[in-house]
């Protein structure tokens, strides 16, 4: 089965507490929106570090897993999800949320699995 990524990363909000409340009823909103259980996290949400060039580029990056690209495509081309992703543009005060899609892939091992 083909895994498709959905990703969002958020640039440097002009205010960090406001961007923190905002993204948790964003999430509220996703969860709604889509059906999500409360207790369930079918994505992950990760925040940026400095990193030894510097400061991050982003502030945080939201990822979703799908089973495959028509699972992905149904799920964006709704309704709900275009909701949502008004919602993210409201809440991305640092600039506009860049949108990724994905395919991971898993690397053979440079060794040939020895």
């Amino acid at each position: 089965m083909t895994t498709m990524s959905f990703m969002v990363l958020y640039p440097p909000p002009a205010d960090v507490d406001q961007f923190e409340r905002d993204y948790q009823a964003h999430l509220e909103l996703l969860h709604k929106k889509l059906g999500i259980p409360s207790d369930e996290r079918p994505y992950t949400v990760t925040k940026m570090l400095d990193g030894p060039t510097g400061p991050a580029t982003f502030y945080q990056l939201f990822s979703m897993d799908f089973a495959d690209s028509d699972q992905l495509h149904e799920v964006l081309s709704s309704s709900a999800m275009q909701q949502v992703a008004a919602d993210a543009n409201r809440i991305s005060t640092g600039g506009a949320p860049v949108v990724l899609v994905g395919q991971p892939e898993v690397m053979a091992s440079a060794q040939g699995g020895q």
